[in-house]
């Protein structure tokens, strides 16, 4: 008995670890995306902006065949408290990662939408620092996952209220864009929905590195305030 136990949780062992690769193979699928959106949206390059489109039906396949891994190991291994954790971060972030890829897949179709506008390009600096700013978010939370560091998953975390600052900086911009002259009106509209986007891609970095938290910590601090996110660490420690 004891063999066939050694035997079935070293399979155990082995399915998290695939299944834990696999999330960071999305993780690095989605970057790309995001990577190559921004890229078309700054650049107004109309092919780079279709590759993203194409490739976003391959981030929803990698999270559908992840589902099915981890839906499998609910039903076959009847994990215990701190595999659950590992299985419900998982869950929670590939959600995250899907979202991201959604959220890059706009922004491709809003640097198309601009081919044919008069484009606010006087905001696409400030975009594009936003976009900077979220992916190395991203990557960094992705990072925090990988290595399961609840301490650089804080530290990501609380870059989030930057992201917002940066969000609210080109609205305004924006926004007295249109008001100035009302031809501006539409292609500002796009340059919007992409710079929305782009703080969505901030808030799902801050998901992930929340998840990391819930399953390094074993606490839940989806709803409450970065301050008390920190104190809760730092007192468990």
């Amino acid at each position: 008995m004891s063999n066939i136990s050694q035997h079935i949780s070293k399979k155990f062992d082995v399915a998290l670890d695939d299944i834990h690769n696999k999330v960071l193979g999305m993780g690095g699928l989605v970057e790309e995306q995001l990577k190559k959106a921004l890229l078309s949206f700054i650049n107004s390059e109309q092919k780079t902006a279709e590759i993203v489109i194409e490739n976003e039906s391959q981030v929803n396949t990698a999270e559908v065949a992840i589902d099915q891994l981890y839906i499998n190991i609910l039903v076959r291994q009847q994990p215990a408290a701190g595999d659950l954790r590992m299985l419900s971060a998982i869950s929670k972030t590939i959600t995250d990662l899907e979202r991201v890829g959604d959220e890059a897949e706009k922004i491709a179709k809003m640097a198309i939408e601009l081919l044919d506008k008069k484009d606010p390009k006087f905001a696409y600096t400030s975009i594009n620092s936003l976009g900077k700013f979220v992916s190395q978010m991203l990557h960094d939370a992705l990072d925090a996952f990988a290595k399961l560091d609840s301490k650089l998953a804080l530290e990501v975390a609380l870059r989030e209220p930057e992201s917002d600052k940066y969000y609210a900086s080109i609205m305004r911009e924006l926004i007295t864009h249109m008001m100035e002259n009302t031809k501006n009106i539409s292609g500002s509209l796009d340059a919007i929905w992409a710079t929305r986007s782009l703080e969505r891609i901030g808030d799902h970095s801050k998901n992930i590195c929340e998840n990391v938290i819930y399953l390094v910590e074993g606490m839940d601090v989806r709803h409450i305030s970065i301050e008390k996110m920190q104190e809760m660490i730092k007192s468990d420690r």
